[in-house]
């Protein structure tokens, strides 16, 4: 293993180890507990309802992206490629050092014979669409900032969008004398001009799937902080701004609650209250990552296989 793998992988260790430290020992256990049922109190039964249904919904966005993008691909259906996503959505949750990223390209190419550079290439885009639009959110709530520092961050998010897509588009051809990894990286990039040709639509996709998502985590916050949806909004994209950086705690557990527990304090909120909430919304953004994953894996309607002719393709 690499020494920056590792070096990476022991920072994660730390971040999670970190969190159950501060659980454990940042005060008595059962005064913990106590303030984790006192938030989880403060959650109503509608309003547990209303949650579950507008992550639903995301989940139903993010597939209609995937879908989208790869309707063209032989024995592709909404109901197969809705079940991919909900598998690798609950793989990344729980599997440690996001190797759950692995189940979209796997899947894509095992289910539906999309050749591997394409499924690597098309899950590089579906991230970086994420990180740009996460990151040109959060400078609607970054505290502290002038509204000409917000709109040159908004600018420098939306240039780096649009260079990236006419970067693969201008991709060099193939030649003999290309060494190996040269050719490599060339198809690599003809697979993300693939996966960028209808950007238009995918980033519709993107900005609803995320609008969606950022309100529903920031309405939840607010709820168990008693705050407004604005500092809400804060803490929503703190944690999500977390979920981007190279290094994740296991499962994302450690900084995932130190991202949101970060902006939430800017806005005022002590940081233990933050901790807290931020780790109760990560406790349910997990739960409902795997009942998902689970329905979606018995219920839903696996791939035509690639072996089989079109004919018996419903």
């Amino acid at each position: 293993m690499p020494l920056s793998t590792a070096l990476k992988r022991l920072a994660a260790l730390l971040c999670s180890a970190a969190l159950i430290a501060w659980f454990v020992f940042g005060g008595q256990r059962e005064a913990q507990f106590a303030a984790l049922a006192t938030r989880l109190a403060r959650l109503d039964t509608w309003q547990i309802t209303g949650f579950v249904a507008a992550f639903g919904c995301t989940y139903l966005l993010r597939a209609g992206r995937v879908f989208d993008e790869f309707r063209g691909v032989a024995g592709v259906r909404f109901g197969a490629i809705l079940r991919l996503t909900l598998i690798h959505n609950a793989m990344i949750n729980v599997l440690p050092f996001r190797s759950g990223e692995a189940t979209f390209p796997l899947l894509l190419t095992r289910w539906f014979g999309v050749p591997t550079t394409r499924a690597v290439a098309a899950l590089l885009w579906l991230r970086l669409q994420d990180a740009f639009v996460v990151l040109a959110l959060a400078a609607a709530v970054w505290p502290g900032l002038p509204l000409w520092l917000r709109l040159a961050w908004v600018a420098a998010v939306a240039l780096a969008a649009w260079l990236i897509p006419s970067w693969a588009r201008n991709h060099p051809e193939l030649l003999p004398e290309h060494g190996r990894f040269a050719r490599i990286g060339i198809r690599l990039r003809a697979a993300l001009a693939e996966s960028t040709r209808g950007s238009g639509r995918a980033w519709l996709w993107t900005l609803a799937n995320w609008s969606l998502k950022l309100l529903a985590q920031a309405w939840m916050l607010a709820v168990l902080l008693g705050e407004s949806v604005h500092n809400g909004l804060a803490g929503a994209l703190g944690v999500e701004l977390a979920s981007i950086l190279p290094i994740q705690g296991v499962a994302g557990f450690g900084t995932y609650e130190a991202g949101g527990a970060a902006l939430l304090r800017a806005h005022g909120i002590m940081l233990a209250d933050g901790l807290q909430a931020a780790l109760v919304l990560h406790l349910f953004v997990i739960a409902c990552a795997l009942c998902a994953g689970a329905l979606a894996a018995v219920l839903l309607p696996g791939a035509v296989s690639q072996d089989q002719p079109q004919s018996s393709q419903p």
